[in-house]
């Protein structure tokens, strides 16, 4: 395993790179306020981070990425269009992966474009693609829009659309609602029979907690309103199912998603920006006729990819972590510049240099 100095020699060299290619170079403070990240991602970002609490600043984190710093600083007074780059350490609490190192190194590369978004993704890729071309990786892509455009188009009412979206990000609680909202698996154990009541707060004791009474009566009219509703039929969860299954090449993949759209015309626009970004990608001289894509690529990560996203794997060493991902994130700058009324279409990616030590003569495997 290579040492600190290694990684931060290796960081270096990449964040020369992106400098090379245009990239002004930033830094973010590691202690990040946590009120923005709660906001973001709710109370589940607590156990994916390291939260502390500073006597004059409150509750602090961590920086479990660089890409929220980085949109904030952007938002403040970045000019446009805009391409940044950086590098340093991030910490994620590996509660489920204990051979994952708590702290790691990443250097990044971001763009923020209004002008020609589609061309700032292929931009992203290809440039990652050539900082990493001596490894021979395997890319895979996938379009978080694709399902996210989905689940918006589904004949059903706007309350369960918001619980899926919202969950997204969350594979197996997305199938457990989907299949509830679907009439495929049967309501929460005590709830058929609270709904069933007359009045539901009949002996439901005293009054505890947070809630008030208005709120409570608000929440069982919104329960009331989910069991009244029709299933989502068949042929949607289906059709669903038909897009996060989908493994093919780019190329291949398109005719898929064309007959898809066919009978699920809210994904058609999404079709269009994968064609055309196809075409770009072709244009920066990647290989789109064996370029991966996954219908449910991205599902896993930090919940602000919204769009493109992707990620390169070292196919003989199935232990590693990816060595570099990435994607598209316009949404993350509409919260993030709420308060000025900004937004701006950003895409960007990460590379682990511990990693890319770890696959060459370098390093020590």
């Amino acid at each position: 395993m290579a040492d600190k100095a290694q990684i931060r020699s290796e960081a270096a060299r990449l964040m020369a790179f992106f400098e090379a290619k245009g990239a002004t170079a930033v830094e973010a403070d590691i202690l990040q306020p946590a009120g923005t990240l709660l906001d973001l991602y709710g109370e589940d970002i607590r156990g994916r981070a390291f939260v502390t609490q500073d006597p004059i600043r409150g509750e602090a984190m961590l920086r479990p990425d660089f890409t929220v710093p980085v949109v904030q600083m952007h938002m403040a007074d970045g000019a446009e269009p805009a391409r940044y780059t950086y590098m340093g350490e991030v910490f994620r609490a590996q509660e489920e992966a204990a051979h994952r190192a708590a702290e790691n190194f990443q250097v990044g590369y971001e763009v923020f474009d209004r002008d020609a978004p589609i061309e700032a993704d292929a931009e992203v890729f290809a440039l990652i693609q050539e900082a990493l071309a001596p490894l021979s990786l395997r890319a895979a892509t996938g379009d978080m829009g694709l399902l996210l455009a989905a689940v918006r188009g589904l004949k059903t009412t706007d309350r369960r659309k918001a619980a899926l979206l919202r969950h997204v990000w969350r594979p197996r609680r997305f199938r457990a609602l989907l299949d509830r909202f679907a009439g495929r698996a049967p309501l929460p154990e005590g709830r058929e029979a609270m709904l069933a009541k007359e009045d539901p707060m009949q002996d439901a004791g005293p009054q505890i907690g947070l809630r008030s009474a208005s709120e409570i009566a608000d929440r069982i009219a919104a329960l009331c309103e989910d069991a009244a509703a029709a299933p989502i039929s068949a042929q949607e969860v289906e059709l669903l199912d038909d897009l996060l299954a989908l493994r093919e090449t780019t190329v291949n993949v398109l005719e898929h998603l064309r007959d898809i759209a066919v009978d699920m015309p809210a994904i058609a626009d999404a079709v269009d920006r994968l064609e055309t970004r196809a075409e770009a990608l072709a244009k920066r001289g990647v290989d789109v006729g064996h370029l991966d894509f996954e219908g449910s690529y991205g599902r896993t990560s930090m919940e602000y990819y919204d769009g493109f996203v992707f990620g390169f794997y070292a196919e003989t060493r199935p232990d590693l972590p990816p060595v570099a991902t990435g994607g598209r994130y316009d949404a993350l700058t509409r919260v993030l510049g709420r308060a000025k009324g900004h937004e701006i279409p950003a895409v960007g990616g990460v590379i682990r240099p511990e990693i890319v030590l770890e696959l060459t003569a370098g390093g020590d495997a």
